[in-house]
């Protein structure tokens, strides 16, 4: 069976507030570890009204703390926001508090707009050429033997798993380079998607970590009883994204009927783009969407995320999902 794993951005809910989000997150990671999900993992965002996770560390302890078998981590970490020692220490106290259970996705991206980036104190002309430098000392500071003289501690020993994120075939240069398991954001940015994989599983070469390529990409899911229950509960995502990538980023928004249908060129083609890489219906319409994403990628996990305002339909969909990946989702 393909493994399955949870995204999640601790969403805040129109009506809704962070601490309401948190205990949200919570309530997911320990649903779909009774599942059977292998992996949750937060994605770090900054000045976002609907996302909570921008303390991404922080909120994984307290999701750690409350789940005791699936695996946490992040999904990713920006790393250009933050000094390499910072997020040693950071997912060393983690990978000390939860052994055996930590992951460190990194990104490049700043996760945010310009006058954020600058508000975290970034500097922009260079630090994204940075990162994968950054990435390489930050995976020396938590090595058993770095060559720096300054240590990370807790870190040093405790080699957390590194994953390299990204949307471009760059984030595939750089994983393949450097030996690393690959998450692509196909969930919202799919264009590159097949030329990133294609260049990863060729140039890929053995590490210490990982002897073979390793293939995880996001996925949206919304699964309920019915076709028409799962697209009305996809409405929330879709108008979230919507009003993302059109500069007018809010919270998650309540579903509402037919709203694909009432939407305009400019909205469809936004739309049209991620729900190639989306599954949306009743468990059987799923199983049969899910399996032609996996033939077509030959993907190694799936990441799914599932943006639904109703927290129960959230829980639901997942529970679904799980039903329906039991002996019926595999690599073609």
């Amino acid at each position: 069976m393909l493994p399955l794993s949870i995204l999640d951005l601790s969403p805040i809910c129109e009506g809704g507030d962070a601490a309401h989000s948190f205990r949200n997150s919570l309530s997911l990671a320990q649903h779909g570890e009774k599942l059977g999900y292998r992996r949750y993992w937060l994605a770090e965002h900054h000045g976002m009204p609907g996302i909570a996770s921008a303390a991404t560390a922080v909120l994984l302890a307290y999701v750690g703390a409350g789940t005791s078998t699936i695996r946490i981590g992040a999904g990713g970490v920006m790393l250009p926001n933050h000094s390499p020692l910072v997020i040693a220490e950071q997912f060393g106290t983690l990978e000390s508090l939860y052994p055996g259970r930590i992951d460190l996705g990194l990104g490049r991206a700043p996760g945010s707009d310009q006058r954020t980036a600058h508000a975290l104190r970034r500097n922009l002309d260079s630090d994204a050429d940075q990162f994968p430098q950054d990435v390489v000392e930050l995976m020396d500071f938590m090595s058993k033997s770095p060559r720096q003289a300054v240590r990370a501690v807790p870190g040093m020993g405790l080699e957390v798993p590194v994953w390299i994120l990204g949307s471009s075939t760059f984030g595939a240069q750089l994983a393949a380079h450097l030996g690393l398991p690959y998450a692509f954001a196909s969930h919202f940015a799919p264009q590159q998607m097949m030329q990133a994989i294609e260049i990863y599983r060729k140039t890929f070469k053995p590490s210490a970590q990982l002897q073979k390529p390793y293939v995880m990409l996001g996925f949206n899911v919304f699964v309920a009883d019915t076709d028409a229950q799962a697209r009305f509960h996809a409405t929330s995502w879709q108008q979230a994204f919507v009003n993302l990538r059109s500069g007018r980023p809010g919270r998650l928004p309540a579903p509402v009927e037919g709203y694909y249908e009432r939407s305009g060129p400019a909205e469809r083609a936004l739309l049209d783009s991620v729900l190639s890489c989306s599954a949306v219906g009743s468990p059987d319409t799923v199983r049969e969407s899910v399996n032609a994403f996996i033939a077509r990628t030959g993907a190694d996990e799936l990441m799914i995320t599932s943006q639904v305002f109703d927290h129960p339909a959230r829980l639901h969909s997942y529970g679904l999902l799980a039903e329906v990946s039991q002996g019926a989702l595999s690599k073609a």
